[in-house]
């Protein structure tokens, strides 16, 4: 009879999740650190508290009557990875926000809460802390409730130290105030409010430029002094919420396009109605330092410029002649930087960006309502 050998009688290794690198203990800690960060950006309407299924949100305690829903999602971009590589975690939460929130503005909405995906390797939790800070900072700014989110740790998916977000918004319009465009007509004239830097797109040719040539991000720019390189490409995108909700309530905004992905060239269209077309004069504003440090050292054409970057110009309003003046003075108040950029003029729907060198133009380029 054969005798079992040492092996057969050995106890079986007993295997966990936290062997295989998933840490629910640092979860659960994770969301016991950032209870406060989200319950700082309670509003009408939300009673913040993480650890359930999902957020509840009550519209009519909010204030509204005949509410359109409008949501949005988004990502940061290769921007994460400036990020990540610096160790500068604390704003892109912000940027994260303000992607997404900035989408809801144009349609009029008012952002209500944000739900964020937070994905790594594994979790860190002095880095997702700084991370979930900035979201709940940009929630602050757009006066929306950071009613949770998802937090997925997944060894083998991402490189060490590696990360990723999304996020998730959802807001909210009266019915007979949302930004269709409909309004906009021939003799309107284009305000452009200025933007932060380059914000949350363009950063893989960003990217590439600081591969090529050799740039010291942790030294000064030398547009700017003042400021490490790191920290003027880091600078978190501009949330226009509270600057222009006033405006919009009042009927004196007849439609907005976010500078996003595609730049002035392929957004603006966007928010045109069929017979009307944007024309930009790049003329009527400077164009901010870093933005002429990108073009030079890219050797970027203007018109690549165009459909790149913001160009110092994140947002784009469609204003009535009349109103301009008071809308202009309201937003000033409220803290932007204004610039008369253009007007509509009858024609085939698109943009045109003109310059003392030379003219670019883009028809719409997205039907569907998604980023460039």
């Amino acid at each position: 009879m054969t005798q079992p050998t040492d092996s057969e009688t050995e106890t079986p290794q007993s295997y966990s999740y936290a062997q295989a690198g998933v840490s629910i203990e640092a979860g659960n800690a994770l969301v016991k650190a950032i209870a406060p960060l989200a319950k700082a950006t309670n509003r009408p309407g939300a009673n913040v508290s993480l650890g359930g299924f999902g957020g509840f949100f009550d519209p009519k305690a909010a204030g509204y009557k005949d509410p359109l829903l409008v949501a949005a999602n988004d990502g940061v971009g290769t921007k994460l990875k400036l990020a990540i590589d610096s160790g500068k975690h604390d704003t892109v939460g912000i940027d994260l926000v303000a992607m997404c929130v900035n989408d809801l503005i144009v349609q009029g909405a008012e952002p209500l809460f944000f739900l964020d995906y937070f994905a790594t390797g594994k979790l860190e939790n002095g880095v997702a802390e700084r991370v979930v800070a900035g979201i709940a900072e940009g929630c602050k700014q757009a006066g929306c409730a950071l009613i949770g989110g998802e937090t997925a740790e997944m060894p083998g998916m991402y490189s060490d130290g590696d990360y990723d977000l999304a996020g998730f918004c959802v807001g909210a319009v009266e019915r007979d105030e949302a930004l269709l465009g409909d309004k906009v007509k021939a003799g309107d004239v284009l305000l452009g409010l200025a933007s932060t830097g380059v914000h949350s797109n363009g950063y893989s040719l960003v990217r590439r430029l600081a591969a090529d040539k050799g740039w010291k991000l942790d030294r000064p720019a030398l547009f700017d002094q003042d400021v490490l390189l790191i920290d003027a490409l880091l600078a978190p995108t501009r949330i226009y919420v509270k600057s222009l909700l006033p405006s919009i309530r009042k009927g004196d905004i007849h439609a907005l396009a976010h500078i996003t992905g595609g730049g002035l060239l392929e957004n603006i269209p966007r928010m045109l109605p069929d017979g009307c077309r944007a024309i930009v004069d790049a003329d009527a504003w400077e164009q901010p330092r870093l933005m002429a440090f990108l073009q030079a050292q890219g050797h970027i054409e203007p018109g690549e410029m165009a459909r790149t970057f913001n160009c110092g110009v994140g947002m784009v309003l469609v204003v009535d002649e009349s109103n301009v003046a008071r809308v202009t003075q309201e937003l000033e108040v409220a803290g932007e930087a204004v610039h008369r950029v253009g007007h509509i003029e009858a024609g085939t729907k698109g943009c045109t960006v003109r310059s003392a060198s030379g003219a670019w133009s883009a028809r719409e380029a997205w039907e569907a309502g998604h980023d460039a």
